[in-house]
C-alpha cells in the first residue's frame, strides 16, 4: 500500500521541475527580441544626446505636439469604432442567420491585414467610388482606416461578454413591464460594459502606434510620435532625436497598456469559439429589417474598401486592365512582387513555427505547475504587443550594428521578430485550452508509464489539437503581415511583401500603383484564407462540443 503512495507524486514533480526549467526557453528568447532591443535604445539616449538633453531632444522635434496628435487620434480612434461597431456587435450577439461563420470572417480579416495594405485600399477607396467627397489623405482618410482594422476588436470582445447574458435575465426584466429599450439598458449595457470600455482601450493602445496607416494616408502632413520616430532615425538619421522620441513612445504606450488592464482587464482577440447558437435567435418582425440593416452597415464599412482596393487593382487608371496583376512578376526595380510573396510566406511558416513552440513552452508550465517562473515568463511575453513596433525595428536597427555580419544576414532574423509578435497570442490561445484537459487523463497515462513529453504528446496536444490549429493560423497571419519593424530590417533579399508594397506606393507612376494594388489583393486573399480555416475549424470545435 505504501509503495504505490511514494511512487504516483514522483511524475507530478518530474513534470513540474521540467516545466519550471521549460520557461527558460521562451524567456531567453524574449529578453535577446525584445528586452535587448529596448536597453540598447535606452543606452544610446544616453551616451550620444550630443550634449541636449531629453527635454531638448523632445522639443527639438516638437515631441509633445506629436504627443498631443498621437493621443488625440487614438481618442477619436476608439471612441469611432465603438459608435460604428455597435450595430454589428448587436448582429453577431444576438442574431441567428445563415452563413454566420462568413460574417465572422468579413469582421475578423480586417484586423489581421497589414496595416499598409489597409492604407493601400482606403487610398483606393477614397480616389475611386468615394473621389466625390474630396478626401485623399490627412486625418479624414486615417480615422475611416483606423475603424475599419479595429471594429473586430469590438466586435469579438463585447459579443462574447454579450453571449455570457443569461437571456432568462432580460426576460424576466420584460416579464414585470420592461419595454425591450429598458430591458437592454438595464440587464444588458451594465454586463457589457467592462468588456466595452476593455474593447475601446485596446483600440486606443493599437491607434496609438499606428504606422502604415499614417504613412500611407497622411498625405506628408499627418504625423504621430511612431512616424516621426521612423523619419528621424531612416529619414534624418538623427539617432539622438529618434532615440528620445521612442522612450517617450514607450511611456505612452506603457500608459494606455496599464489603462486597458485597468478598465476591462486582459481581453484579447484570439480564436474564441464561436458564438452559441443558443443566444441568437431568428430576425422576425421588426428584429428583420433591423438585422438587414445591420448588414448593410456591415458591408458598407468593411466589404466596401476591400470591393473598391479590388476594382482600382483593375483599373489603376480608369481603363480596365491586368497590367497590375502582371506586374507581379516584375523584378526591375529588384525582388518581384511574387518573390517577396514567396519570401513573405517562407518566413511567415518559420515565424510560426517558432511563435507555436514558444507559445506551448509558455503555455504548458502555466497548467502543469510551473509556478511563478512560468507566470512571470507569460506576463513578458505580452509585453511586445504593447510596444510600437517602429520603436522596436529602430532598437533592433542599433542592435544589429553591433553584431557579426554572420549573425545580421542569418535567414531567421526577420521569422524570429515576426514570432515575438505572435508568441503571446499563441499563448494566449492555449492556455485556457490546456487548462480545461481533464488532469484525471494524464495522471492515467503517467499510471500507464508514459514519460512527460509522451503525456504531452498523447493528451495535451491530441485533445487541443483544432486550438492549436487555430492558435498557428493566427501566428501566420499576423507574421506575414508585419510590417513596422520588418520595415527596418528588410534587405534586397529578404524584402517581405508588405515592406513591398509601402515601397511601390511611394514610387511615381500608374505601374507601380497597379502593381501595389494588386499586391495588396493577393495579401487580402492569403489573409481571407486562413482567417477562414481558423473559423472553420472554431466552429467544428465548437459543434464537437456542443453534441458532446
Amino acid at each position: 500500500m505504501s509503495a504505490p503512495a511514494r511512487r504516483t507524486p514522483a511524475p507530478i514533480r518530474r513534470t513540474s521541475t521540467a516545466a519550471r526549467v521549460a520557461t527558460v526557453v521562451p524567456a531567453a528568447f524574449i529578453v535577446v527580441m525584445f528586452v535587448w532591443p529596448l536597453v540598447t535604445l535606452a543606452r544610446r539616449a544616453v551616451a550620444d544626446d550630443d550634449g541636449a538633453g531629453f527635454w531638448q531632444l523632445i522639443d527639438r522635434t516638437a515631441g509633445w505636439h506629436l504627443l498631443a496628435v498621437t493621443l488625440a487620434q487614438a481618442a477619436a480612434s476608439a471612441v469611432l469604432t465603438v459608435l460604428i461597431a455597435a450595430p454589428i456587435v448587436w448582429l453577431v450577439a444576438t442574431v441567428d442567420l445563415p452563413g454566420t461563420a462568413i460574417l465572422r470572417v468579413i469582421v475578423t480579416v480586417p484586423f489581421v491585414l497589414p496595416t499598409v495594405v489597409v492604407g493601400v485600399a482606403f487610398r483606393a477607396l477614397l480616389t475611386g467610388p468615394l473621389g466625390f467627397l474630396g478626401v485623399t489623405d490627412g486625418w479624414a482618410a486615417i480615422l475611416p482606416a483606423h475603424i475599419f482594422l479595429n471594429v473586430a476588436v469590438v466586435v469579438r470582445v463585447v459579443s462574447a461578454a454579450w453571449q455570457q447574458i443569461d437571456p432568462r435575465t432580460v426576460e424576466a426584466a420584460r416579464t414585470l413591464g420592461a419595454t425591450a429599450p429598458r430591458a437592454f439598458w438595464d440587464v444588458v449595457v451594465p454586463r457589457i460594459a467592462p468588456a466595452l470600455a476593455s474593447a475601446a482601450a485596446l483600440v486606443f493602445l493599437f491607434c496609438s502606434t499606428s504606422f502604415g496607416v499614417v504613412v500611407v494616408l497622411g498625405g506628408g502632413t499627418a504625423r504621430t510620435l511612431e512616424t516621426e520616430i521612423y523619419q528621424q532615425a531612416i529619414g534624418y538619421f538623427r539617432i539622438p532625436e529618434a532615440v528620445a522620441l521612442s522612450l517617450l513612445q514607450i511611456v505612452v504606450v506603457a500608459c494606455a497598456l496599464l489603462l486597458t488592464r485597468a478598465v476591462g482587464g486582459s481581453s484579447t482577440v484570439g480564436a474564441g469559439t464561436a458564438p452559441a447558437a443558443g443566444h441568437r435567435r431568428r430576425p422576425r418582425g421588426i428584429r428583420l429589417p433591423a438585422a438587414l440593416l445591420a448588414l448593410a452597415w456591415t458591408a458598407l464599412w468593411l466589404l466596401l474598401p476591400l470591393a473598391a482596393l479590388v476594382l482600382s487593382s483593375l483599373r489603376p487608371a480608369g481603363a480596365w486592365t491586368l497590367d497590375g496583376y502582371r506586374g507581379l512578376t516584375d523584378g526591375s526595380y529588384g525582388d518581384s512582387a511574387l518573390s517577396a510573396m514567396r519570401y513573405s510566406v517562407t518566413s511567415a511558416g518559420g515565424a510560426t513555427l517558432l511563435a507555436v513552440v514558444g507559445g506551448l513552452l509558455i503555455a504548458v508550465p502555466v497548467t502543469r505547475g510551473g509556478g511563478l517562473p512560468a507566470r512571470f515568463t507569460a506576463l513578458l511575453a505580452v509585453l511586445p504587443l504593447g510596444v510600437s513596433a517602429v520603436t522596436l525595428g529602430f532598437g533592433y536597427l542599433l542592435v544589429i550594428g553591433t553584431l557579426p555580419v554572420q549573425v545580421v544576414q542569418s535567414p531567421l532574423v526577420i521569422p524570429a521578430v515576426q514570432a515575438l509578435l505572435a508568441v503571446p497570442v499563441v499563448a494566449g490561445i492555449m492556455i485556457p485550452a490546456l487548462s480545461q484537459v481533464p488532469e484525471r487523463l494524464r495522471d492515467a497515462a503517467r499510471t500507464l508509464g508514459a514519460r512527460p513529453w509522451r503525456v504531452l504528446l498523447s493528451v495535451d496536444l491530441r485533445l487541443t489539437a483544432r486550438s492549436l490549429c487555430a492558435a498557428a493560423g493566427f501566428a501566420f497571419v499576423m507574421a506575414i503581415g508585419e510590417f513596422g519593424a520588418t520595415t527596418f530590417l528588410a534587405r534586397a533579399d529578404t524584402t517581405t511583401l508588405p515592406v513591398l508594397i509601402g515601397s511601390l506606393m511611394s514610387r511615381p507612376g500608374t505601374a507601380n500603383l497597379a502593381t501595389a494594388m494588386a499586391a495588396s489583393v493577393l495579401l487580402v486573399a492569403v489573409s481571407a484564407a486562413v482567417i477562414a480555416a481558423i473559423e472553420a475549424i472554431v466552429g467544428t470545435r465548437s459543434r464537437t462540443d456542443g453534441e458532446g
